[in-house]
């Protein structure tokens, strides 16, 4: 049954792809889907992407052992800001200047916004160095529940899922990755639902009320588990922030507000997707708060070393009957797959449309740009493939690499929508001050990645603090500039871009 439903949803990945194909015929079709992505989609396609398998098999164990059943906040904070207020504070504006300003993406908004063509640059290496990372992290929640599951080792695995996002991403583009992200979202939805009864209706657990009374007398926590925000509000708090408002900054998320058909697709939109963030993110970490009654409060360990990877896999092991097991195995590489193919389609666009085409070779053909977004998806698959498996300082930096993106683009993006006083100053101070916060707490606790959290956090925070207080500082843009921005079509000739 497990092998027959893995089978299934590879013929439609792939299926979906070949079909797409057809209905890309240029640059815009392949990166933003003709910019006419209807309400469901869109919805799901950042939830998907929101959510990978680090959430179901990391972060939910890890949260939950430490915080218990508070660990739940960090889902609620994920659907309420990272998704409700994303939609309602973001989705509208970033739909109407990126069209505005003809922008496809992130660095290309901020060389227009702003009029800094360097600023376009060095956003598309910040993206492309620290993104790559973060993608080979989206390949760790398989391992050993498909070690475990399945009998098959790890790395074919990784190499199936490289392959497979691979091939309908270079096939339909953000089209195809748009359909398999609803399809491979209601997965998720049955998934989660299927995992929330088998865990808390486990004996192990013996229902709600008799999950947490259990939780409450686990002796060295003091109760804290059970505590609304845990023994550790700041830490929890931080979580939030992270997971949460770091949504804003990250370029593969603010790209799906691009591609939405318009402003009626965003109210649905923003419902659907919240409700989907709650039961998704919410479920998650609520499950994950029950793993040390599962485990008998003892923690796996690999080679001697506790690792927090292996408690939801042990857990769902114990939890599910193997008939559904099927269901969560493609769960999870649903939950990788939408994930690792929004990263590789903002990581080649970085590079195809803001490196090369905006700044080496502004004359390329379209035909060969779409040709080298394609070679670039390629690339990017088999670089986060071979990082993955490849065990080094760079899979460490991942844990960060959310925080210093997101500390980054935050802050510039966020006023940029909004604020006319936005000076190019002041932009460039939330850039460097949350790239700096964020690269200076990775040197300062010697890349720890329990501190990542509270490192990109604090990121944010200052990233969003510089950038009015800098703007309020220095020169103004020429008014002429920004009311164009704000108000009409850009004449790109007319911005005064520096070197």
């Amino acid at each position: 049954m497990k092998y027959l439903f893995l089978a299934l949803f590879i013929v439609i990945m792939i299926s979906v792809g070949i079909i797409s194909r057809r209905k890309v015929n240029n640059v815009q079709d392949f990166l933003l889907g003709g910019r006419k992505v209807g309400p469901w989609i869109s919805a799901f396609s950042y939830g998907t992407a929101y959510f990978s398998a680090v959430i179901f098999i990391g972060y939910a164990g890890k949260i939950g052992w430490g915080f218990g059943i508070s660990a739940t906040w960090v889902g609620i904070g994920n659907a309420i800001i990272g998704s409700l207020l994303a939609w309602l504070v973001l989705a509208k504006r970033t739909r109407k200047m990126t069209r505005e300003l003809n922008a496809s993406t992130m660095p290309e908004f901020f060389e227009k916004r702003y009029g800094s063509k360097a600023m376009k640059i060095v956003a598309a290496l910040i993206i492309f160095i620290f993104l790559v990372p973060y993608s080979a992290s989206v390949y760790q929640g398989l391992s050993y529940l498909f070690e475990r599951a399945l009998g098959i080792p790890f790395i074919y695995c990784m190499m199936t899922m490289a392959i497979l996002t691979g091939l309908y991403l270079l096939l339909g583009g953000y089209i195809a990755t748009a359909v398999n992200d609803f399809i491979q979202g209601i997965i998720m939805i049955i998934g989660v639902v299927f995992m929330i009864y088998f865990i808390v209706a486990n004996p192990a657990v013996g229902g709600l009320a008799s999950g947490i009374d259990k939780l409450s007398k686990i002796p060295e926590t003091g109760g804290d588990l059970v505590k609304v925000f845990s023994g550790q509000p700041l830490n929890l708090l931080a979580l939030v922030i992270l997971t949460s408002l770091g949504t804003w900054g990250l370029p593969q998320m603010v790209h799906k507000f691009y591609t939405i058909r318009d402003e009626n697709a965003i109210k649905k939109g923003t419902v659907i997707s919240t409700i989907f963030a709650t039961l998704i993110a919410g479920g998650a970490y609520f499950v994950g708060s029950f793993g040390r009654l599962f485990l008998n409060n003892e923690l796996p360990t690999v080679n001697g070393k506790a690792n927090f990877d292996m408690i939801m896999p042990q857990v769902l092991e114990k939890a599910m009957p193997d008939s559904l097991m099927g269901i969560i195995i493609v769960l999870v590489l649903s939950a990788s797959m939408s994930t690792l193919a929004s990263l590789v389609l903002v990581s080649s666009s970085a590079i195809s449309l803001d490196l090369v085409k905006g700044t080496l070779f502004p004359n390329m053909k379209k035909e060969k740009v779409m040709f080298l977004m394609r070679i670039l998806c390629a690339a990017f698959v088999a670089l986060s493939f071979i990082v993955a498996i490849t065990p080094n300082a760079i899979l460490t930096l991942m844990s960060f690499s959310w925080g210093t993106i997101a500390g980054s683009f935050l802050a510039p993006f966020l006023y940029g929508l909004y604020w006319k006083g936005t000076t190019k100053a002041g932009a460039w101070a939330g850039i460097i001050t949350g790239f700096g916060c964020s690269i200076g707490g990775t040197l300062i606790y010697g890349m720890n990645a329990q501190y990542a959290p509270n490192i990109g956090a604090v990121a944010m925070l200052a990233s969003l603090v510089a950038v009015p207080v800098v703007s309020h500082m220095t020169a103004k843009l020429p008014e002429e500039q920004v009311e164009k921005v704000f108000n009409g079509k850009v004449d790109e000739s007319q911005l005064s871009l520096d070197s």
